[in-house]
């Protein structure tokens, strides 16, 4: 396990990794997640092997530390991954993101552009303002306080047993302000940055979860966009031999 801190507090960001060549491949988790139990099986396949794999949980998330008095909006984690990319010693890696985590890659491609070389994103969340069925709002339909006073546990106990294995895991402070800084997005806006980069960017929607929003657009602007067959929102576990596929290119 290493560790970076990210806020000039003592608090740090932490992961594990794989040894290999370079560039790097940086597994980023969504809301409520960690890094290694979404992508461990997928860095051990023989297809990807041989690089170095970073299995980052982002602040207030798996192994990583959770300050009280930290914002969690998608620049304050894409600055702390930052800071972990930057103690691991690489540039030019290759992101592999989900959901919330793909929001975060965004910001920290378009901050710290050194950083990123690729870009593959799983069902990332592109705009502000999503609609009431995301994910997100099961938290933000609560008030931070009323969150952390109790509301955390109805949560888990109603986003069912697969997410809140990991998301019991997250503090309950750190998730809620996460997931407010996702609804608010990031400035420029998700969709506008992943459509002004120019470099080599994925985009995996799965088939179940419906037509992905202004796909048009992604791929007028150079985007790759992918539908995984037999797959949701978490296509690493529905379906990885596609998203194996996707991630060696």
């Amino acid at each position: 396990m290493r560790q970076a801190e990210f806020d000039g507090k003592g608090s740090c960001i932490r992961w594990t990794e794989t040894a290999g060549a370079g560039p790097a491949r940086v597994y980023v988790h969504g809301l409520g997640s960690m890094a290694s139990v979404y992508h461990a099986h997928i860095a051990a396949r023989p297809e990807v092997a041989g690089r170095r794999s970073l299995f980052v949980d982002l602040p207030g998330h798996g192994i990583s530390d959770r300050p009280a008095d930290f914002g969690y909006r998608l620049e304050d984690h894409a600055d702390a991954l930052a800071a972990a990319l930057d103690a691991a010693g690489e540039s030019d890696t290759e992101l592999i993101a989900h959901s919330m985590g793909g929001s975060v890659a965004l910001v920290l491609a378009h901050r710290r552009p050194d950083l990123v070389s690729r870009l593959v994103l799983t069902e990332a969340n592109l705009d502000a303002s999503p609609p009431p069925a995301a994910g997100s709002a099961w938290i933000t339909a609560y008030e931070e306080e009323e969150f952390v006073g109790g509301a955390y546990a109805r949560v888990l106990d109603a986003v069912g047993p697969l997410w809140a294995a990991t998301m019991r895991l997250a503090d309950p402070r750190a998730l809620h302000r996460s997931a407010v800084g996702l609804r608010r997005g990031s400035g420029p806006v998700m969709r506008d940055i992943l459509e002004g980069l120019s470099i080599d960017r994925v985009f995996l929607q799965g088939e179940l979860s419906g037509e992905l929003l202004g796909r048009q657009a992604l791929e007028a602007a150079g985007v790759r966009v992918v539908t995984v067959p037999r797959a949701g929102h978490n296509i690493m576990l529905d379906n990885p031999d596609a998203f194996v596929a996707a991630v060696v290119g």
